[in-house]
């Protein structure tokens, strides 16, 4: 029978504490840093995947438990399990409500990356937006995150609206991993319609961040590359 204790002992058994060590640096878990505080069991993500895969009967009360672990592996494990449920048309409502309730535990970069467009960008596709907007102006770091990442979903329907929407509401956010999520998303444009990318940038270039702008044009030609980064805003760091 699968159960979450079964659930945990198996992630448990993949410990690898010097893989650990490595993770807690890299999702930076120190005093003052974004992951302050998050323990790691040292776990590689297709190992979770594949232990997580085993669980999608679970109830979501079950999984909440499991979201709400101090273990990065235990939230990664829940949130992998919660989008499967989606996606195979299990609660899809439930999931996302679950989902936007719970945000303070989706609280790093790589979790909400996993999830966020395919639970909340899914959910979402023709209906009202509102919550992004809310989210894209949450004092939250990872429901801003949340909330710009969730439009690669319509980004992969070639629907641009939404991310230039909330890329304007984000273009001058002063945290790192919010410019990279936003330059991120509008190179995912860029890839798909050049111009549309480029009318954006001609507007905004020049109030965004160096890592804003930089992940932005990271695609395009040398020529336009050096045209952006000479845009005076560019050198704010």
């Amino acid at each position: 029978m699968c159960t979450l204790s079964i659930l945990k002992k198996e992630l448990s058994a993949q410990e690898n504490p010097e893989k650990a060590k490595i993770l807690q640096r890299f999702f930076k878990t120190g005093a003052g840093e974004y992951g302050e505080g998050d323990v790691f069991l040292g776990v590689a993500v297709p190992h979770v995947r594949k232990i997580a895969k085993k669980y999608n009967e679970l109830a979501l009360l079950d999984i909440v438990d499991l979201l709400h672990s101090k273990i990065h592996e235990e939230r990664l494990a829940s949130l992998l399990i919660m989008v499967d449920k989606f996606q195979k048309g299990k609660e899809k409502e439930a999931v996302y409500r679950t989902y936007l309730q719970n945000t303070k535990y989706i609280n790093s970069w790589d979790l909400v990356d996993l999830s966020a467009y395919k639970i909340v960008g899914e959910y979402l596709s023709g209906k009202p937006k509102a919550i992004l907007y809310q989210l894209a102006r949450s004092k939250m770091l990872w429901e801003r995150r949340i909330a710009i990442i969730a439009t690669f979903s319509f980004i992969k329907n070639n629907q641009f609206e939404e991310t230039f929407a909330i890329a304007r509401i984000l273009v001058d956010d002063e945290h790192d991993l919010i410019q990279k999520a936003v330059g991120w998303m509008l190179r995912e444009i860029g890839k798909r319609d050049y111009k549309a990318e480029e009318e954006f940038l001609d507007k905004y270039a020049d109030k965004m961040a160096r890592t804003t702008l930089r992940y932005a044009i990271e695609k395009f030609p040398e020529e336009k590359r050096k045209h952006y980064l000479a845009r005076g805003f560019y050198n704010r760091k």
